[in-house]
């Protein structure tokens, strides 16, 4: 009989399962809810130096800022001077807010990591770190972080350039330079 279905709606069983859900849901909330508002997007300060520990609290702004400038200095050459200057602002605002103590201990440690891999060219692990940024500290990185998302594009379409300069210093050292 099809109308086997109307029987299933009303029946008792499925009031008798959604307590169990219910009786589920506070628990893994408790031990949650404390690793949400560490990892958050708007953890407080304290919390924050407590977590990561005085070597990162005290990571100084030209670890990061210096290599981005020569970064961007790289890219001048080739880029449009107005989209420098954007960028070039960009980490100004990044330098002022460091400099400030504005940036959670997380969001200085992922820019150094962030850094680190746009050094080491590796793109796509540096462009990651930028999202997860952008996701999880979205109020503290809004300002500067589009610049510094300008640049590792900027910076990834420069390797054709970078080894030319490898081969050229290899090229210098040819015997028929030697020659008067």
């Amino acid at each position: 009989f099809p109308a086997g279905a109307r029987p299933d709606l009303t029946s008792s069983p499925a009031a008798s399962t959604a307590p169990p859900p219910r009786a589920l849901g506070p628990p893994p909330l408790g031990p949650i809810r404390p690793a949400l508002r560490a990892e958050g997007g708007r953890p407080s300060p304290v919390s924050c130096q407590e977590e990561s520990g005085p070597e990162e609290t005290a990571l100084p702004a030209t670890t990061v800022l210096a290599p981005l400038r020569e970064a961007l200095a790289a890219c001048r050459p080739t880029v449009q001077k107005q989209v420098c200057d954007d960028i070039g602002r960009r980490l100004t605002v990044l330098e002022d807010a460091w400099a400030q103590g504005k940036l959670s201990a997380p969001v200085r440690k992922r820019m150094s990591l962030l850094v680190q891999e746009l050094q080491q060219q590796h793109w796509d692990a540096a462009d990651e770190i930028h999202r997860s940024l952008m996701v999880d500290h979205v109020n503290e990185v809004s300002q500067w972080l589009v610049g510094v998302k300008r640049l590792i594009a900027e910076t990834r379409s420069l390797p054709a350039l970078e080894p030319a300069v490898v081969t050229d210093g290899s090229t210098e050292a040819e015997p028929g330079q030697e020659e008067p």
